[in-house]
């Protein structure tokens, strides 16, 4: 298997997985692309971006876990979405640290790992669009629709809510898990899609990118959309001032989350659009290139928007310096003057 050695991890495909496997077996030769060069791109630059990523997220999202736990509680819509949204970060940056090695060297986690690695990046994010994009439609509701709102944004609208998309997510990465496994190329262990012909991997692979790109991106992306024109509209019918402060909060934070995916989601596209009608045979290293970048872009993702929450949030900024108050004591007397101004403020304005 040494002819493997050049080839791209990330596009490891070889016609026969399993040779052991008869039916598996093709008869017209393979083009393989050498892909050295991205190899030592991806080692060189990947595993320090996927570390610090890791220790980010892991950070800012256990600070807003905290806040949610000791100071707001799982008492309303707007934090259950919120607990979710951060379970979801936290789900995608636990597979980083992974990736870090296997990027330096070689697949050292074993098949289960593999398998579970595999596909947490794909739940992960799938359910963080999925959630921000509910925490969306939610503010819709309750600007736009406030009164008939009421009844229907209770405990039950959240919980059931939050189940179906975390389903929705699981299914759609049910092929991570299946494809996902270790090979031995003759020189190191992989990490990726094999076991099956290669034509069959290829749909599944298109799968993929076209259920990335109009089910993950474009559907959420419209949604996002109508949602803040049909509020914007209403703040400027009602002079509704006092949603001001959350509408451009949440529209910092969606529209971030957009500037970081979107170019990924390009790159999918384009890749999809290469596979299925483009040259088989061009081994040009341009898509790879882009895809290595936009997509360790968007990894971004995970560490802006805990930093969100607690420097554009008031409520949340009052929290945290409560929280650093207990550690700095210079901070107490404000954060003692916080407390008397806030104390009434209804957990449903967190956004403001």
């Amino acid at each position: 298997m040494d002819e493997y050695d050049d080839n791209d991890w990330f596009s490891f495909f070889n016609g026969s997985n399993d040779a052991g496997n008869e039916d598996t077996v093709v008869s017209e030769e393979v083009h393989l692309c050498k892909k050295s060069d991205v190899i030592q791109f991806g080692a060189a630059f990947l595993p320090a971006f996927y570390y610090t990523n890791f220790l980010l997220s892991l950070v800012g999202n256990g600070l807003v876990l905290c806040i949610i736990y000791k100071y707001e509680k799982l008492s309303t819509v707007t934090n259950i979405f919120l607990l979710n949204l951060v379970i979801s970060d936290l789900i995608f940056a636990s597979s980083l640290p992974f990736w870090a090695v296997y990027h330096k060297s070689e697949w050292i986690f074993g098949r289960g790992l593999c398998k579970l690695v595999g596909s947490c990046y794909s739940i992960g994010f799938n359910s963080s669009i999925l959630f921000l994009t509910l925490m969306t439609f939610d503010r819709y509701l309750a600007v736009v629709h406030a009164i008939t709102a009421a009844q229907s944004r209770r405990m039950a609208y959240a919980f059931v809510s939050s189940a179906t998309i975390w389903v929705l997510s699981i299914l759609a990465s049910i092929k991570d898990i299946v494809f996902h496994d270790v090979m031995n190329d003759g020189d190191r262990l992989l990490c990726e899609m094999t076991g099956y012909h290669q034509s069959f991997l290829t749909k599944w692979e298109l799968i993929g990118y076209y259920q990335q790109f109009f089910l993950f991106f474009l559907v959420p992306l419209v949604i996002v959309l109508y949602c803040y024109i049909r509020i914007t509209i209403r703040i400027m019918s009602t002079r509704m001032m006092e949603k001001c402060r959350a509408v451009k909060l949440i529209f910092v934070i969606v529209f971030t989350f957009f500037i970081c995916w979107t170019p990924y989601n390009v790159v999918i596209l384009l890749k999809a659009i290469k596979t299925s009608f483009g040259d088989q045979n061009d081994c040009s290293n341009a898509l790879d290139y882009a895809l290595y970048i936009t997509r360790n872009f968007a990894y971004l993702y995970c560490c802006i928007s805990p930093v969100f929450y607690t420097f554009l949030g008031k409520k949340f900024q009052n929290h945290f310096l409560k929280l650093l108050s207990k550690h700095i004591p210079c901070l107490k007397i404000n954060a003692a003057f916080l407390s008397t101004t806030s104390k009434t403020t209804s957990i449903r304005n967190f956004y403001k």
